[in-house]
C-alpha cells in the first residue's frame, strides 16, 4: 500500500512543521508519493486529467495544507472545484472514481486547540470547521478517515515540540 499525499502550502519554503513532515515521508518513498500542487502548477492551472489519472492510481490520499480563515489555501479550493468533475467523481454515470478511496486531512492551525471549542475564542471545533470537506468526500463515495492537526504554531515554535509533531502525523498517516 502506498498512499499519496498532496501538498498544498503556498508558503511551503517557510513552513517549519509541514516542511518536517514532509521530510520524515522522504525517508520511505516506497510507501508514499508526495505531491506538491504549488510546486506542479505554479500559475495555479491544473491538468484535471493528470489530476484525476494521479488519485486513480491511489486508494490511499492525504490532503496536507495550513488552515487559515478557517478554510483550506485558495489552489486547494480550485483543485476540488476542477478535479472532481460531474461525470468523473460523481454523477449516475459516473463510476464514482473515489469510490471507497481512503482520503485523511493533516493540517496545520496557527491557533491553539482549546480556541477551536464550543467555549473558544471561535465558538467552533476544528472538526465542525472541517464539515464541508467531510461532506464533499461522502458525496463523491469516498471513506472520509478523519484529519489530524498541528495547533498552535504561533504560539509554540519550539524546536522540541515541532520535532514531536512527527510521530503523531506518521500514525494519522498510517490509518487513512
Amino acid at each position: 500500500m502506498r498512499t499519496l499525499v498532496i501538498l498544498i502550502h503556498p508558503n511551503f519554503g517557510e513552513s517549519i512543521v509541514n516542511k518536517l513532515w514532509i521530510k520524515a515521508l522522504e525517508q520511505s518513498p516506497e510507501r508514499y508519493f508526495i505531491h506538491n500542487l504549488h510546486t506542479a502548477y505554479p500559475d495555479g492551472i491544473i491538468d484535471v486529467q493528470k489530476e484525476q489519472e494521479l488519485i486513480e492510481t491511489f486508494d490511499h490520499i492525504v490532503f496536507q495544507f495550513p488552515f487559515y480563515w478557517f478554510n483550506c489555501p485558495p489552489l486547494f479550493k480550485t483543485w476540488l472545484d476542477e478535479v472532481l468533475t460531474y461525470g468523473w467523481a460523481y454523477g449516475s454515470q459516473s463510476g464514482y472514481k473515489m469510490s471507497n478511496k481512503k482520503i485523511g486531512l493533516a493540517i496545520t492551525a496557527g491557533i491553539e486547540e482549546k480556541e477551536y471549542s464550543l467555549e473558544g475564542k471561535y465558538n467552533y471545533t476544528l472538526e465542525q470547521l472541517l464539515a464541508p470537506f467531510e461532506v464533499t468526500f461522502n458525496y463523491i463515495k469516498a471513506d472520509y478517515k478523519g484529519f489530524h492537526a498541528y495547533y498552535g504554531i504561533e504560539l509554540d515554535s519550539s524546536v522540541e515540540t515541532i520535532k514531536n509533531s512527527v510521530a503523531p502525523y506518521m500514525q494519522f498517516i498510517a490509518t487513512v
